[in-house]
Formats: C-alpha cells, structure tokens, sequence
C-alpha cells in the first residue's frame, strides 16, 4: 500500500507506507528542533495535505539550520531528511533563496564540532547548496517513479 503527499489536487510525492511513517517521523523531530510546524498535516485515509505557506516557512527554517552547522554527525544524520525536503518543496513549486543560502550563514552557526584539530564550521555555500540540490534533483526522479 502507498501513501499520497497531496498539495491541493495534486500529488506530489506516493511513497510507500515504510518510506511515508519514517518521513513523517524525521519531520516531528526536525518540527520540535526548528520550533515550527512543518505544514505537512498527519496521514489520513493514506493522504498527508501540504500546507504550502507553512511548508515554505518550514523548509527555509531547515535550510537556515542545516547551513549554519559543520557537525559531521549532525549532517549525516539529516542529510537524507533534508534532500527529501527540498525535493518536495521543488516539487510543490517552493522559491528556495539558493544565493541568499550559500552567502555566510546568518545568526550563530549551530552545534559546531569540536575536536584537537579544531572548531569546524559550515562548508563553502556553494558547494553546499551544489550536493545538496544534486542530492535533491536524485531524490525527486524517485519520487516521480
């Protein structure tokens, strides 16, 4: 059985049921880290509605987050929740600030990394926002399957 990630009549992503609850719950977790709702409404009848001014909010909240840390675990930990997210967010037409994303991260960077090799912080912009939408670009022709 599959789910319906609906925005208005259209559907924008059908994943499975395993794929859809795993989704859903990474977006709980990154809903109570950003302080924001995600505007992705719980599943009902195998349906998710999208919310796209609180989806749009959510997803450049996410962004914001996600270039102000260089924590190698951090990253790797939501990386995957965030392609998704931006794939999903191009899919349901959401403008992403790509330039404004890349320049340095605005507000203090967030759990930086520490080691005896010293402080890491955010990757170069532009790389970032290249793997991330490379990832991203990967990501939506799945979800166009």
């Amino acid at each position: 059985m599959s789910q319906y990630f609906e925005l208005g009549d259209e559907t924008l992503w059908n994943p499975s049921e395993g794929a859809a609850r795993l989704f859903l719950r990474q977006a709980e977790v990154f809903e109570a880290e950003l302080g924001l709702p995600s505007g992705l409404e719980p599943m009902r009848n195998d349906e998710c509605r999208i919310d796209p001014a609180v989806f749009a909010d959510f997803v450049h909240a996410l962004l914001a987050w996600h270039r102000r840390t260089g924590h190698t675990v951090l990253l790797a930990l939501s990386e995957g929740f965030v392609g998704t997210v931006v794939a999903l967010a191009q899919r349901a037409g959401t403008g992403i600030d790509w330039a404004g994303l890349e320049a340095s991260p605005d507000g203090p960077l967030a759990d930086v990394q520490v080691s005896a090799a010293g402080r890491s912080g955010p990757e170069d912009g532009g790389s970032w926002a290249a793997a991330l939408r490379a990832r991203a670009a990967e990501l939506s022709r799945a979800m166009a399957r």
